[in-house]
Formats: structure tokens, C-alpha cells, sequence
């Protein structure tokens, strides 16, 4: 077995704790549909103010008063989580924050146990939403569709938040004509309804995800490759593409190879730790630009999380520097004949198998 490097190597599921539900929401008239939009409208102007405020330096306090002369103070504060978020992204990407323009509504409201699980946009049940108009301190009416396989889990959400036991974060999207409600939830609740049993295998799975395919070796407790599996996307990096269908069709395809590793006797999967990167590197090839700037490497590492801890699977991040153009990387790749994408998975799967 070729050595490899078992510094940093973190237990994902200390990383991730939320899980998101996505249904739809229809406002009960027309009224509501108006007073909605104006406050979307409002929130993401709010925000586009703050990315402003933040990419010039200015303090927190000072952004916060700004935006609450529109929102109110819980509406302000998310929106300035939700401008910092996205002036870190920009500065991650390479990009000049100052330049960032945030095009579609939204409004999002954070959690709040003391609040009835969330102050401005409340679940009062599986297929009611109210969400607070802070003009006049009234309520917009939303009827909600969620998939049935979720309502045992939201009735118990509700519950819970009803006694200030739970919070929950909402976010209200505005997508293609619909709108969408999402519902980040502690993962323990959504880990208790669709948790699977756990894996009983003894074997490692590494992972190399990349913007048009995901790479995965599977290996023994000698380090000895047992199956090779690659999951292909191609079209997800054409030009013109949506993003939203791009991300599916990955987290789609990396849901079914964690499917595909708890019945083929893996229990432990293997991913590189990208959440620690602080900047995407960038090539001289334009092609290879629109493909790693349009890839949310993270968010799909967090979902292969996820989808790891409901098939009863450990999931480890170990560091990501060596798993490709090095030369370990390189000799794997000559001893096995192996691409260099399924040599970067090899190697993965290495390192936690060290650890």
C-alpha cells in the first residue's frame, strides 16, 4: 500500500448540521402575492445594499442600521448574514465584491426557538406558512405542498417549535414563476425518519467530485482496489446550461453512489476536505474556468454528507493537497493504469483507510 498522509482528517458529520426541505408555497390571494413580492423585492435590494457595505469595510453595527431603516431587525439581520455569505463566495471565487449584483428576490429568516421556531416566517402547520409583513407588523398567508414523505418529520418540526423546543431557518425563492420555501432543520430530526440501517461492511470508499463526474474507488482493509465506479454529467458544463438542473444532476448521481457503497459493503466514505480551501485556483483555459466556477464543490461535499450519515455510513475529510499532480498521484496512476481522476479517489480512499 503506497503511504499516505493522514494529518487533518475530520469526522464530517461534526460539519454538518442542518439538513434543507424544499416545498412550495402559493399565496391565498392576491393581496398576499403582492405584499410578498414587495417584500422580497425589498429584502434583496436590502441585501445588495449590504454586499456594498461589506466589501467597503465597514462595521457590522453600521450595516445592520442601514438596513433596518427598511427591514425589520430580525429581516436585517438575515440579510446581512445573506450579504456576507455572498461577498465571501465572491472573494472566494476570485471575484470583486463591489461588483456583485444580487438578480432574484428572496427573503430569508433565521431560527428561533423563543420565537416559535422562527420570527418572521412561521410554520403553523404541514400546509400553512404565515410570514411576517414588517410595514405594518401583519401576516402574508401561504399555502404550502410539501412531498408526503416529509409530513411526519414537519408535524413533529411543528410541535416542537410551538414549545420553543426547535428553530428553523426559511428561505422564500422566487424561482421560474413558482415559489419555494426552504427549510433548514436539524439534521438529528431528519436523520430520525429517514436514517437506513447501518452499514455493516468493512470496506473504504474514496470520492473525487468534479464539476462533470464523480469519480469513486472502493478499497479493502489492505488498501487493495475492490470496485471502480464513475458517475458521468457532461452536459452540466455546457454553455448555457441552468445551474440548478447542473446541481441536481450531481447530487442526484453522488446520492446514488453512497447508495451503491452502503449495499456493496462500505461503511466508511471519503471526501477531500474542500470546506478549509480559502480560494478556487484558477487555470489559463477559459473552458476550465466556466467549469470550476460554475461547480459548488462544498455544497456538494455537505450533501454527500448527508446522504452519507442516512445510509448509516462514517464519512471522513481528509486534506486535499497531494490527491492530484503529485507525485504519489502520479505513480498510482502508472502501478494501476488508472485515469487521473479515479488515481485522486484512490488516494483518498488511502487516506482514510490510515486513519
Amino acid at each position: 500500500m503506497s503511504r499516505c498522509q493522514t494529518s487533518s482528517i475530520v469526522d464530517a458529520s461534526s460539519i454538518v448540521n442542518y439538513v434543507t426541505i424544499i416545498g412550495r408555497v402559493y399565496p391565498v390571494s392576491s393581496e398576499d402575492y403582492m405584499r410578498l413580492v414587495r417584500l422580497a423585492w425589498d429584502f434583496r435590494r436590502a441585501v445588495q445594499v449590504a454586499t456594498r457595505m461589506i466589501a467597503r469595510g465597514l462595521e457590522e453595527n453600521s450595516v445592520l442600521r442601514e438596513l433596518r431603516r427598511v427591514l425589520n431587525k430580525a429581516y436585517a439581520d438575515s440579510a446581512y448574514k445573506a450579504a456576507k455569505a455572498m461577498v465571501e463566495g465572491c472573494v472566494f471565487n476570485g471575484g470583486n465584491p463591489l461588483n456583485m449584483e444580487v438578480k432574484k428576490s428572496f427573503i430569508v429568516s433565521e431560527g428561533e426557538s423563543s420565537r416559535l421556531g422562527n420570527r418572521n416566517v412561521r410554520l403553523e402547520d404541514t400546509c400553512l406558512v404565515k410570514v411576517k409583513y414588517p410595514y405594518n407588523g401583519s401576516w402574508i398567508t401561504l399555502q404550502a405542498e410539501f412531498g408526503e414523505k416529509y409530513l411526519s418529520l414537519l408535524r413533529e418540526l411543528v410541535d416542537f417549535a410551538k414549545q420553543k423546543k426547535l428553530s428553523y431557518t426559511a428561505r422564500i425563492v422566487f424561482r421560474e414563476g413558482d415559489i419555494y420555501l426552504h427549510l433548514s432543520i436539524l439534521i438529528q430530526l431528519y436523520l430520525k425518519y429517514f436514517k437506513e440501517r447501518e452499514a455493516r461492511g468493512r470496506l473504504i470508499a474514496g470520492f473525487d467530485l468534479n464539476s462533470d463526474r464523480v469519480n469513486l474507488v472502493i478499497i479493502d482493509e489492505h488498501g487493495e482496489i475492490v470496485d471502480v465506479r464513475t458517475a458521468w454529467f457532461p452536459e452540466a458544463t455546457s454553455h448555457g446550461f441552468p445551474r440548478e438542473k447542473a446541481k441536481a444532476l450531481r447530487l442526484n448521481a453522488l446520492a446514488r453512489l453512497l447508495k451503491y457503497c452502503h449495499r456493496h459493503g462500505v461503511s466508511v466514505v471519503v471526501f477531500e476536505n474542500l470546506l478549509s480551501v480559502k480560494r478556487k485556483r484558477f487555470t489559463r483555459s477559459k473552458k476550465a474556468n466556466r467549469k470550476i466556477n460554475r461547480f459548488a464543490k462544498k455544497q456538494l461535499i455537505q450533501h454527500g454528507v448527508v446522504m452519507a450519515l442516512k445510509y448509516g455510513l462514517r464519512a471522513l475529510l481528509v486534506d486535499p493537497k497531494g490527491t492530484t499532480n503529485s507525485r504519489e498521484h502520479g505513480e498510482l496512476m502508472k502501478k494501476y493504469g488508472l485515469d487521473r481522476h479515479t488515481a485522486s479517489a484512490y488516494l483518498i480512499a488511502l487516506r482514510g483507510l490510515r486513519h
